[in-house]
């Protein structure tokens, strides 16, 4: 077989500081087994982190409106202009939400709303400037997602550079690679459409790293997708980390939940998961920091540590995944603990400059 004759090379091309090639990431899936990528996950993971230890953080997702005209077949959340069900959160309702997290010592929120024809950017503006103005630097935002900026930019009639100096102004210092799902165009002609080809959303995400903000990568995986299309993601991926010189400061990938939304289907199991989050791992070995998804695994996600993962955060609220059935478990200690079983010291990583204390205990 391939594997018999190949495996050890690969594995001493990776202890050498080597990287794999598609067609190698092609074959490792087919053919190896979960302890050989395990194997090969932690050559790479080691590069970076100490074995054996592990970073997380609290994180809340403010869907801040469900209100999107993207119609992506595979989204339970959205409601379009126009439905008695849409709407806009006040800004009292959304510091409130902040206020919960930063009690228990939180201090990351990402806001994610989708395609709303009646945000324009102004609106932007006045909600992120307001949050800065409140907190300060005791907490830190993920703005919105490299799609849902590239929809805003082209909805208030301005160019994206515009609108990343604008938001700049208000104090945004992040916006997240979300939207990215399957990096393919033949995966987003399928569900997507109305969501942007991969080209225009790669330039997009290079626009955000010149203005001097940061972003991230993501992949969700548990559609319908071909093993190519996955193999595209990747590609693009690590072709874009390269050519931004590691612009990207993680990756995160998570799996599609079938509920409530037109796509349906089923969910792919957990040892898929683990074995994809290895194969991230493997591949992109010019991401330092792996994430693996405890919103769509639960504990399952901590075995990803064992896969190659290095981080992740403890979810305490998303609508949009919350609706296509992803149950949250708030018991931090819990989920650590997990991580604990297999293994792993976890440190919380804070991102805001001046947090506050964290209440919840340290577990070693």
């Amino acid at each position: 077989m391939w594997l018999d004759m190949n495996f050890d090379s690969i594995e001493s091309n990776l202890r050498q500081g080597g990287r794999i090639s598609r067609a190698d990431a092609e074959r490792l899936w087919l053919t190896a087994g979960d302890e050989q990528l395990q194997t090969l996950a932690n050559i790479v993971r080691e590069r970076y982190h100490e074995p054996q230890c592990a970073t997380y953080l609290l994180m809340r997702i403010i869907n801040y409106t469900n209100v999107c005209v993207a119609k992506c077949d595979y989204c339970s959340f959205y409601r379009l202009p126009k439905s008695s069900e849409g709407y806009v959160r006040s800004k009292d309702w959304i510091f409130s939400k902040i206020d919960e997290l930063l009690q228990v010592g939180g201090d990351l929120f990402a806001f994610n709303g989708g395609f709303n024809p009646e945000l324009k950017i102004d609106y932007y503006v006045d909600l992120f400037g307001s949050i800065r103005q409140k907190y300060g630097e005791q907490l830190e935002f993920y703005a919105m997602t490299v799609v849902e900026l590239l929809y805003i930019a082209k909805v208030s009639k301005i160019t994206v550079p515009q609108a990343l100096v604008c938001l700049k102004e208000a104090g945004v210092r992040w916006i997240t690679g979300g939207g990215a799902e399957i990096l393919a165009d033949s995966f987003r002609k399928r569900h997507s459409p109305l969501k942007y080809t991969v080209a225009e959303y790669l330039d997009t995400q290079a626009k955000i790293l010149e203005s001097g903000l940061s972003t991230t990568g993501t992949m969700v995986i548990g559609f319908d997708e071909t093993l190519e299309e996955r193999l595209d993601h990747l590609e693009t991926v690590r072709l874009f980390q390269d050519d931004t010189k590691g612009g990207l400061f993680s990756f995160l990938c998570w799996t599609y939940k079938p509920y409530n939304n037109d796509l349906g289907g089923s969910e792919i199991s957990a040892g898929e998961y683990l074995r994809h989050l290895a194969l991230c791992r493997i591949f992109l070995d010019n991401i330092k920091n792996i994430r693996t998804s405890v919103l769509t695994q639960n504990a399952n996600a901590l075995k990803g540590l064992t896969y190659g993962a290095n981080d992740f955060d403890v979810p305490w609220e998303d609508e949009v995944t919350q609706m296509a059935g992803a149950v949250i478990e708030q018991d931090v200690l819990r989920i650590l603990g997990y991580a604990k079983e297999e293994g792993f010291k976890t440190t919380y990583r804070h991102v805001a400059k001046h947090p506050a204390p964290l209440a919840i205990p340290a577990v070693s």
